[in-house]
């Protein structure tokens, strides 16, 4: 049981104190806390707990997760407007009330919603807790439009918090101290470990889905309460909730990958770029009169991908498909009505999301805790689609197959390709060069371009994808730079040449990917050449030299190569089989595109991936797998078919033969008498080490049962023999028996230090890869030669990780003894 569920509850114990002091001393003419003081304690405590929650929830798929989270973005927001408040910002108590209401009442019922679900799961502190902050919610909600309602009630209900969440979080601190000897009274962990470990277990929906529908509520309440009366005004008061609600989308978008749910996360991408558009168009009247224009052609491109990504989520789950089509309709609201985040259509769809995502989050929050599920859907659509042989579900250990080797994130390309078709139409309108900020183009460009795209690349770069994941970064840095230097008000004569300067040096690093496209595939030669001619755009515009409707045409043809790449990557995320084929390389090579291959990747953390190594080297595969300096390729010795597959699959080079591996002596204890006393002696002290010792070759090399391949081992005279210093691989070769080594590179290149480095190079030779992350040393081991040991005299072939005084050290203590 770790200390995260303790540190959580005890940063709500201490923000609920600081509210309740807050509110006791509302009616003295002088606060405690000031309100910017209040404000920056709640900021601090809303990180701590969001640390707590995303940590505690990558553990478990725990209520406490969802109600740390829920809190955190609640406390982000709240702290925000106290500071506003605190300097001056919001100057009567109407500005004040109409800033805090849509928050509270978010957070009143989606408290509630956790409180109720808490009590039906059996999660009674976490219940309790859950009740009384949404209780404190609503009372303030109260005493903001009457006088009757006096802060005392507030105060009370988070005083409660307080006491019951810090006697909680006391006990769990003292029953982990004690190692469980001691407990308060119905703080006793261990009968809640089986029932939690069943529950992280069960179901495969994303845990994190709960706080996201909860954002969306927090977005739609801003613009609801405005329609309905509830707020008298929507202005500057009301971003820090947008705003907050943005940000956590992002955190959620990040986490949804990480619980492996691309559809989701690519959702709550697109509902963030929504919640920073919609605190832009708040902040936008303190610089210009007029409302903000829409740039229409985004806004249906908009709802066009979240009417793709809702078909394909629907496959999935028909419920969250079915609400993924309030976005649809409050796009089209939008662009039916450019300037309508302030009246009409678009605020009455906000009153209908809040009420979906609010049944959507109690479906969601009990299926992920309960052990009865409320029914989705899901089943009916799985047994539809297995009767289609055409279209084929991915499920099982292929379900999320990282393109090379082990990666703890799903794919991030559909939310990259469908950026840079957002971005691409957003800048088909130009705006007025006079007022740069009138038309709301930053947020599509910087946030759904940039900020999500750096998302995506950085998802592609931990899974091995580097090329991919370069070319989203320059990207999405372009995207950025140029949102806020051309819509932003930065861009004028005087920086055209500067402009132009950089653009150019842009082009050269995009020129550089389209020609590393060329060994990838088509569609990403497009994609990438594509991007430069929206990159030529930009130089034209920054030296006047602009064709008419040449920019036009750029973006179009943009857009469409991103729209099937976003189409290719939602069909291969759920289908089994290439429906939108990303296409073959335009230039292969021998050697270069190898990780394309379905090469098996197994993570080296888990037991079960060393024994399938084990039985694919029984069965006459190779393999690649990590050591204790650089990765190897490796064959059993008593599978002839295989020692001579390692050997064709490397092309190996007479003067580089392959080695020997052992996980102990023992398991050449058949042959000792044929080894001199002092040789034996020296290898057992050496061992296991990065130390290889070249010794001669004789008659025990017939007890491996290499038979005939046993040419491919060694020289004539010798064979390099070690026991590697590493457990994985010692476990394996305890499971197969000694397995022969040789360096998993083409001959003549640089050592393999990652995983990755074994699929780009060897991933179409070899049957699977044990994969481990880098290398913890990049350096191979030491080559002795022991030939002449008798003599008492050692040589070096190579001197690598350990160097010769260490080896001349460990022979002169050998020949003391």
């Amino acid at each position: 049981e770790s200390l995260h569920s303790s540190i959580g509850l005890l940063g709500i114990s201490a923000g609920s104190l600081l509210l309740a002091v807050h509110f006791y001393s509302l009616p003295r003419a002088a606060p405690v806390i000031p309100s910017t003081a209040l404000g920056v304690l709640l900021l601090i405590l809303s990180s701590l707990l969001a640390y707590a929650g995303i940590r505690r929830s990558l553990r478990n798929a725990s209520l406490f997760s969802s109600l740390c989270l829920t809190i955190s973005v609640f406390w982000c927001g709240y702290g925000v407007v106290f500071i506003l408040g605190g300097q001056g910002v919001l100057i009567d108590a109407g500005d004040f009330r109409n800033a805090l209401v849509p928050g509270l009442v978010t957070f009143a019922l989606a408290l509630l919603i956790i409180a109720v679900v808490g009590f039906l799961c059996r999660e009674v502190i976490l219940a309790m807790i859950a009740a009384a902050v949404s209780l404190a919610s609503a009372h303030e909600v109260a005493m903001r439009y009457s006088t009757a309602f006096g802060s005392s009630a507030v105060a009370c209900n988070y005083m409660i918090v307080c006491l019951v969440g810090g006697y909680f979080a006391l006990g769990r601190i003292l029953c982990f101290l004690t190692k469980e000897k001691t407990a308060l009274p119905g703080t006793d962990m261990a009968k809640k470990k089986t029932h939690e470990q069943i529950q992280s277990i069960s179901g495969s929906m994303n845990p994190f889905a709960v706080t996201g529908l909860i954002l969306n509520m927090l977005y739609a309440s801003v613009f609801g309460c405005r329609l309905l009366g509830v707020t008298g005004k929507l202005f500057i008061g009301q971003v820090p909730w947008l705003w907050a609600a943005g940000i956590y989308q992002i955190g959620i978008c990040i986490l949804s990958y990480r619980a492996m749910d691309v559809l989701m996360a690519t959702f709550f991408g697109f509902t963030s770029i929504l919640k920073f558009a919609g605190g832009y168009c708040l902040l936008y009247p303190i610089w210009q009169q007029e409302e903000p224009s829409f740039p229409t052609p985004f806004l249906v491109v908009f709802s066009i991908l979240f009417v793709v990504l809702a078909l394909f989520l629907t496959l999935k789950s028909p419920v969250d498909g079915l609400y993924l089509l309030f976005y649809v309709a409050y796009c089209i609201a939008l662009a039916c009505r450019p300037k309508g985040f302030f009246e009409g259509g678009p605020q009455g769809m906000d009153v209908a999301i809040f009420v979906a995502s609010a049944l959507m989050a109690v479906i969601h929050l009990y299926n992920v805790k309960a052990s009865a599920k409320i029914p989705t859907g899901k089943g009916a659509v799985k047994a539809l689609l297995a009767r289609r042989s055409f279209l084929k579900l991915r499920e099982g250990a292929d379900l999320h197959a990282p393109y090379l080797g082990y990666s703890k994130y799903a794919d991030a390309e559909v939310l990259g390709y469908a950026c840079s078709v957002l971005a691409s139409f957003a800048i088909t309108m130009t705006g007025d060069p006079q007022a740069p900020l009138a038309t709301v183009v930053i947020p599509w460009v910087v946030v759904a371009g940039g900020i999500l795209k750096l998302l995506g690349g950085s998802v592609a770069f931990a899974r091995g994808k580097t090329l991919e994941s370069s070319a989203f970064i320059l990207y999405a840095v372009m995207w950025i730079i140029w949102g806020l230097t051309r819509y932003g008000g930065l861009y004028g004569t005087t920086r055209s040449f500067h402009a132009a300067v950089g653009i150019i040096a842009f082009m050269l690093f995009n020129g550089f990917i389209v020609f590393c496209t060329l060994f990838l595939n088509i569609a990403w030669f497009f994609y990438s050449f594509a991007f430069l001619l929206i990159a030529v755009s930009f130089l034209l515009d920054a030296i006047h030299a602009l064709p008419a409707g040449y920019d036009i045409a750029a973006t179009l043809i943009f857009g469409l190569v991103s729209f099937y790449c976003f189409l290719s990557a939602l069909f291969n995320s759920i289908f089994e089989g290439s429906c939108l084929p990303m296409g073959r390389p335009i230039v292969q090579l021998s050697g270069v595109g190898g990780g394309m291959s379905k090469c098996l990747h197994l993570p080296a953390r888990k037991a079960s991936s060393v024994k399938r190594i084990a039985d694919i080297l029984k069965n006459g595969g190779t393999c690649g797998i990590p050591t204790d300096t650089v990765y190897v390729l490796v064959a059993a010795c008593n599978r002839p078919d295989a020692v001579e597959k390692a050997h064709h699959s490397k092309r190996q080079a007479q003067d580089r033969p392959m080695s020997l591996w052992i996980s102990s002596l023992k398991q050449l204890e058949p042959a000792k008498h044929l080894f001199t006393p002092l040789l034996w002696d020296f290898m057992e002290a050496a061992w296991p080490s990065p130390i290889s010792l070249v010794v001669p070759r004789g008659e025990w090399v017939d007890f491996l049962g290499m038979k005939d391949s046993a040419k491919y081992v060694g020289t004539p005279q010798s064979i390099a023999i070690r026991i590697p210093d590493c457990s994985v691989t010692t476990h394996l070769i305890d499971l197969v028996g000694p397995i022969v080594v040789t360096s998993a590179n083409p001959t003549g290149e640089a050592d393999t230090t990652h995983h990755n480095q074994v699929y780009a190079k060897l991933g179409d030779k070899v049957d699977a890869v044990l994969c481990d992350g880098p290398s913890p040393e990049n350096i191979a081991s030491t080559v002795v030669d022991c030939t002449k040991m008798d003599s008492g005299n050692i040589g070096f072939f190579r001197v690598g990780i350990i160097p010769k005084s260490q080896v001349l050290q460990i022979l002169e203590q050998v020949q003391k003894k």
